[in-house]
C-alpha cells in the first residue's frame, strides 16, 4: 500500500521538508519560485480584495488572509504548490456570518473551523475526498457560482442603495424590482471589465486577464469621477480607523496587527460577548467552513498532483490549513483554503516548492504597504465583474453539462439536489443531502446486482446428479441489508416444493448483520416447512460474520461444506 501512503501520513510542514530539505534546493529552484511567487502574488491582490468584499467585509481583510494564511499554510501544509487565501467557494458561507455576527463573529468562526481541520488531520481523515462523488462536488460548486454571481448584480448595476435580503429568492426579487434604476456609468465600467477579461486571453499574452481589466477600469473610473459621475470605488465604500485614532478611506497602508478575533467589530459595529452561547451559535457555520475548506484544499492538491506527478500528504495539508485558519484571524484574516486557479497559475509560472506560495504572500504584503492609495481607486463594478468571471470558472459549467448529458439518472438527481439546495438554503444542507442521496442510490444499485439463480441443471452436476427434490441456488453479489431480504424472500418462494436446498455462496463477498438476520430467517422458514439447508463454499468475511453471530450447524436443518462438490456428493449419497 505504499502508493496510498500519502493518504495516511501526517507531518507538520511535510511539503516544505520534502521539497526544500530532503531534496536539493539551490539557487536555480529559488529563482523559479521567486518568479512564480511574484506572478501569483500580483494575481492574488485584486482577487483577495474582491472576495473579501463579496464575503461582507472590507477589502483589506482579504489581503491580510493572503498574507498570513498564505504564508503559514505553505510552510506547514502537505501540498507543494498549493496557494492558499480567500476563495469564491466560501462566499456563500461567510457572507451570512458577516451580516449576522460582524467581522468578529466571522473571525471567531474561522478559528473554530481551524480547530476542526486539525481534528480531521489528527484522526487521519485526509481520505475524505475519496468519498465525495463528482456529482456532489459539481452540484455545490455550480450552486455557489450562481449565488456569487447573483450577489454581484448589485454593484454591477450600480444599485448602491439597495439592501439585500437574507434569503436567495428574496434577493432575486429585490434585484428584479430595483433593476430599472440601474446606474449607467457603473454598468459601463462593469461591462468594460467583463469584455477585457473575456477578450484578453485571445491575445495570447501571459499577463492574467483581470490585471489589465482592473487597471483600465480603475483609470476610466478616475476620469469619470472627476467629471462628477460618482462611480462607487473601494475608497468611497470603505473607511478605516487606525490605532492612533486617525481615519481614512479605502485600505489602511499598515501591516496586519494582532487583535483577539472577538474584539473585532461585531454586528452593527458593536462588540461581541464571548460566551458559550455564541460559540454554540457559530459551531454549525464553523463546521461548514471546515468541511468546505477540507474538500477544496484536497481537491486542489489532487489537481496539482496530476499536473506535477508528485504526491501530496492529505492529512498534512489539513493540518496546515487548520493552523493557517487559527492564526490568520488574530491578524484580521478571514477564512482561507487552497485556491485551484492560483495554485494552477503557480505551477504554470514555474513554481517548484512551497517557497513560491510564501513569496506570493510577501508580494501581497508589499502591495498592501506600498500600493494601498492606488488600490483605493478600484471601482466596485469592476470588482463585481471580476467575481462574476470567478463564479463562472469555479462553477465548472462545461463539466456539469457533460455530466448531465452522459451520467446515469442517479448522478443527475444528486447534482440537482446539491445545486438547488446550495442556492436555496446552504452548503451544509446541500452536501449532506447530496451525499445521502448518492449513498442511497449507490446502495440501491449494488443491491440490484445481487441475484439468485438456479444452477441445479448446470453442467457441473452431470457426473453427480441431485435428487429431484433438491436444488442448488447460486447467489451472486453482496448480501447486505439492502439486498438480503429480497434475495431470501425470493429463495423462500423458489424452494416451497423442495426437500432441501444447497446455497452456493462463493460469489458472496460480504454478509453484514442484516444479511445474517435474513439468512437466519430463511433457515427458520425452511425448518418450519421441513426443508434442509446446506451452505457451500463461503468466503472468509461471511463465515466470520456467522461465527460472530453464533450460528451453528443444526442436524438435518442447517449444515456447511467447504466446497459445492462435497455438498452435492453428500446429498447424492443419501438418495
Amino acid at each position: 500500500m505504499a502508493h496510498r501512503a500519502h493518504l495516511f501520513s501526517l507531518r507538520l510542514g511535510h511539503a516544505f521538508r520534502e521539497s526544500c530539505l530532503t531534496e536539493p534546493y539551490g539557487r536555480q529552484r529559488f529563482f523559479k519560485d521567486l518568479l512564480a511567487g511574484i506572478t501569483v502574488g500580483i494575481i492574488a491582490i485584486p482577487l483577495a480584495m474582491a472576495l473579501a468584499i463579496a464575503s461582507g467585509v472590507a477589502p483589506q481583510y482579504g489581503l491580510y488572509t493572503a498574507i498570513i494564511a498564505g504564508f503559514i499554510i505553505a510552510l506547514t501544509g502537505g501540498s507543494r504548490l498549493s496557494v492558499s487565501g480567500p476563495t469564491a467557494a466560501f462566499v456563500v458561507i461567510l457572507y451570512p456570518i458577516a451580516q449576522q455576527y460582524g467581522l468578529g463573529g466571522l473571525l471567531l468562526a474561522t478559528v473554530m473551523s481551524g480547530l476542526i481541520l486539525i481534528g480531521l488531520a489528527l484522526v487521519r481523515l485526509g481520505r475524505l475526498i475519496e468519498y465525495i462523488p463528482a456529482s456532489v462536488t459539481l452540484g455545490f460548486t455550480g450552486g455557489i457560482g450562481v449565488v456569487i454571481a447573483t450577489l454581484q448584480l448589485k454593484d454591477f448595476l450600480g444599485l448602491t442603495e439597495l439592501n439585500m435580503p437574507e434569503h436567495y429568492l428574496d434577493k432575486v426579487s429585490a434585484l428584479i424590482q430595483a433593476a430599472p434604476d440601474f446606474y449607467g456609468p457603473s454598468v459601463m465600467i462593469a461591462l468594460l471589465t467583463l469584455a477585457i477579461m473575456l477578450l484578453w486571453p485571445k491575445l495570447k499574452i501571459s499577463v492574467p486577464a483581470h490585471l489589465p481589466a482592473v487597471i483600465v477600469a480603475s483609470g476610466l473610473t478616475w476620469l469619470l469621477n472627476r467629471q462628477g459621475l460618482e462611480i462607487a470605488t473601494i475608497s468611497s465604500q470603505f473607511s478605516y480607523v487606525l490605532a492612533d485614532g486617525s481615519t481614512g478611506q479605502g485600505i489602511p497602508p499598515v501591516l496586519p496587527q494582532f487583535m483577539w478575533p472577538w474584539l473585532q467589530p461585531g454586528p452593527s459595529g458593536g462588540l461581541l460577548t464571548l460566551d458559550w452561547s455564541l460559540l454554540q451559535a457559530l459551531l454549525p457555520a464553523a463546521f461548514a467552513i471546515a468541511m468546505l475548506g477540507a474538500i477544496e484544499s484536497l481537491l486542489c492538491a489532487v489537481v496539482l498532483d496530476g499536473m506535477t506527478g508528485k504526491r501530496h500528504s492529505a492529512n498534512s495539508e489539513l493540518l496546515g490549513q487548520g493552523i493557517g485558519n487559527i492564526v490568520a484571524p488574530f491578524f484580521g484574516g478571514i477564512t482561507a483554503t487552497a485556491a485551484i486557479a492560483r495554485s494552477a497559475a503557480n505551477f504554470k509560472a514555474g513554481g517548484q516548492t512551497p517557497v513560491s506560495a510564501m513569496v506570493h504572500a510577501l508580494v501581497v504584503l508589499a502591495a498592501l504597504v506600498l500600493l494601498a492609495p492606488m488600490l483605493a481607486y478600484v471601482p466596485m463594478p469592476a470588482m463585481a465583474a471580476l467575481l462574476m468571471v470567478v463564479a463562472w470558472n469555479m462553477s465548472e459549467a462545461p463539466k456539469a453539462v457533460r455530466l448531465l448529458k452522459s451520467a446515469p439518472i442517479g448522478d443527475v438527481l444528486v447534482f440537482f439536489t446539491c445545486f438547488s439546495l446550495t442556492i436555496l438554503f446552504d452548503m451544509v444542507i446541500a452536501i449532506t443531502a447530496g451525499i445521502l442521496v448518492a449513498a442511497v442510490l449507490f446502495m440501491r444499485d449494488i443491491a440490484e446486482m445481487t441475484r439468485v439463480s438456479d444452477i441445479s441443471t448446470g453442467p457441473r452436476f452431470d457426473s453427480t446428479p441431485l435428487p429431484k427434490d433438491w436444488s442448488v441456488f447460486k447467489i451472486n453479489g453482496p448480501l447486505f441489508f439492502a439486498a438480503a431480504d429480497r434475495v431470501f424472500s425470493e429463495l423462500a418462494g423458489l424452494c416451497q416444493e423442495q426437500k432441501g436446498v444447497i446455497l452456493y455462496l462463493d460469489a458472496v463477498s460480504i454478509l453484514d448483520a442484516g444479511g445474517q438476520v435474513a439468512l437466519s430467517g430463511f433457515v427458520d422458514h425452511c425448518q418450519r416447512h421441513h426443508i434442509e439447508v446446506i451452505v457451500a463454499d463461503m468466503q472468509f468475511q461471511p463465515l466470520k460474520t456467522l461465527a460472530r453471530a453464533g450460528v451453528q450447524p443444526i442436524p438435518r436443518v442447517l449444515s456447511f461444506y467447504p466446497t459445492l462438490q462435497e455438498a452435492v456428493a453428500q446429498v447424492s449419497a443419501r438418495a
